[in-house]
């Protein structure tokens, strides 16, 4: 009688074997994706853009983020100055010259 009220609770068949390792496939496969296609791609460019600064000295031509172009005058510890027209300065970070020009590019603008 009481089975009408109460369903019995039958015990749920083993997992196959091998199934922790089958769930966490795609996470290690996106993973992967990510690492290859995302991260690996922007630490190369972050390490680029290091070296560029690093490499930074009195007389090169540079592009600012901002599209100001000059030439460097003066370089500090986490500044420089930028010529960008006959006797007009401009002071900015480092960091934030996103490329440098060839020589001569600035007259030819």
């Amino acid at each position: 009688m009481l089975e009408f009220f109460i369903n019995n609770a039958w015990a749920q068949d083993a997992p196959p074997a091998g199934s922790g390792l089958m769930g966490l496939l795609p996470l290690i496969l996106i993973f992967v994706v990510f690492y290859l296609f995302l991260i690996r791609p922007q630490m190369k460019q972050a390490k680029e853009h290091k070296q560029m600064v690093e490499a930074l000295s009195k007389g090169d031509e540079v592009v600012t983020n901002g599209g100001i172009v000059g030439k460097i005058t003066r370089i500090g510890d986490s500044f420089i100055q930028i010529e960008i027209a006959p006797e007009i300065e401009v002071k900015v970070q480092k960091h934030a010259v996103s490329a440098t020009l060839p020589k001569g590019t600035i007259k030819t603008l």
